[in-house]
């Protein structure tokens, strides 16, 4: 007598198409995360990440003894991560009649969700970088002559490249718009360091070697038009993963049903204030007419 088990035929298949979707998805879906600096925690309760300050070196007279020592300078942050998650319910009946490959469905939902929540606590430290000290303004439009004052800034700030700029894209399209007279030259490609194949479909151009892209996750600060872009080394934010997102399934046979969950560990940190700076421009609807 044959016996069908939770591990039969389509079930199975179904299981395995949820964990591909779901991971496909939260990678590919959003850009901060693609920006910034990855660090895996493993089994340990925290990372301790030493930094250590410039020394200066001294002129020197022939058959003089060096007058000063120099200090390391060393400081330590520690880094720690926290569980996010989600849990959806699958009924026997649902899964008997819905024509969709329900578990399909559930699985871009997941890394839709996971994938946001990330983006959106990469740019919760966006208005922090730099000490909060805000490039643009309320009411400013990105405008190319002002994102060449932003990458200025920024330069001039000795951050290390890759250096990349992330805003609404409605203040990026003022910044295509304005650039568009000048020519074709701001869209050659993805500049070297970063993945083009995790980054393209969010990539607009490139200023003076910065790399623009745009994030719908970017919203309005409450009460005006503008909102909180930022522009940044790779190494003024990390992500710390702790546990990479996992899928998890449960039949609960008095609910005569799956339950599934999502679940990942990781902690958003700004490491270096001084590699980034945030950018406030108009990030309202453009005129269509």
């Amino acid at each position: 007598m044959a016996i069908q088990t939770a591990t039969t035929g389509q079930l199975e298949n179904a299981q395995r198409i949820l964990i591909a979707e779901s991971m496909y998805t939260a990678e590919h879906n959003a850009p901060c995360k693609n920006l910034i600096q990855h660090m895996t925690l493993g089994n340990a309760k925290q990372i301790t990440l030493p930094t250590v300050a410039q020394m200066t070196a001294q002129n020197l007279t022939d058959g003089v003894d060096f007058v000063d020592s120099s200090a390391i300078g060393m400081t330590t942050q520690d880094l720690t991560t926290g569980e996010i998650g989600l849990k959806v319910i699958l009924t026997d009946k649902l899964l008997r009649q819905e024509n969709e490959d329900v578990f399909k469905i559930v699985g871009r939902q997941m890394g839709d969700a996971h994938a946001r929540k990330v983006d959106n606590d990469i740019i919760a430290l966006f208005s922090a970088l730099n000490g909060g000290t805000t490039l643009g303004a309320d009411n400013a439009t990105l405008s190319l002559t002002a994102m060449g004052g932003c990458v200025a800034y920024m330069k001039a700030a000795k951050a290390p490249a890759p250096i990349s700029a992330v805003h609404h894209p409605n203040a990026v399209a003022n910044l295509a718009m304005s650039s568009a007279a000048i020519g074709a030259t701001y869209y050659a490609g993805i500049m070297p360091g970063l993945s083009d194949e995790l980054l393209r479909n969010f990539w607009k151009m490139v200023v003076s070697q910065v790399n623009i892209f745009e994030d719908g996750n970017i919203e309005k600060i409450t009460g005006v038009d503008s909102g909180y872009g930022a522009i940044f080394s790779k190494d003024a934010m990390c992500i710390v993963e702790g546990k990479a997102p996992y899928t998890e399934r449960d039949r609960k046979p008095s609910l005569r049903a799956w339950e599934v969950v999502m679940v990942q560990d990781y902690g958003v940190w700004e490491i270096n204030d001084t590699y980034g700076a945030p950018m406030r421009h108009e990030i309202g609807a453009l005129v269509t007419t």
